[in-house]
């Protein structure tokens, strides 16, 4: 299945990238594979993660505090949010 990001999303994880990268390589690294892995999971089988707000669904990051928001239909999933899971909830539900 095609997945792709909202560019506020994209733009959002490139920011935390380069966050975790000021701090050490090596956790920007982790957190760039654990966002691959976790696009993966999502393409394989959707429907597993949990409803959430605004007709999205959400998965949970395992080793970084960021959750992917995300909408599913039969032909596309859109990943609409990789939003730091203690600040501002719900600012990205206009996406």
């Amino acid at each position: 299945m095609t997945v792709s990001f909202h560019p506020a999303a994209r733009d959002e994880l490139r920011q935390a990238r380069l966050w975790y990268d000021e701090r050490s390589p090596l956790s920007a690294i982790a957190f760039e594979q654990e966002i691959v892995a976790a696009v993966s999971r999502i393409a394989e089988a959707p429907m597993r993660y949990p409803a959430a707000e605004h007709g999205t669904r959400r998965l949970v990051l395992r080793r970084f505090p960021y959750n992917l928001f995300f909408r599913a239909d039969p032909h596309e999933i859109i990943i609409v949010a990789g939003a730091h899971q203690k600040r501002r909830p719900g600012y990205w539900s206009a996406r």
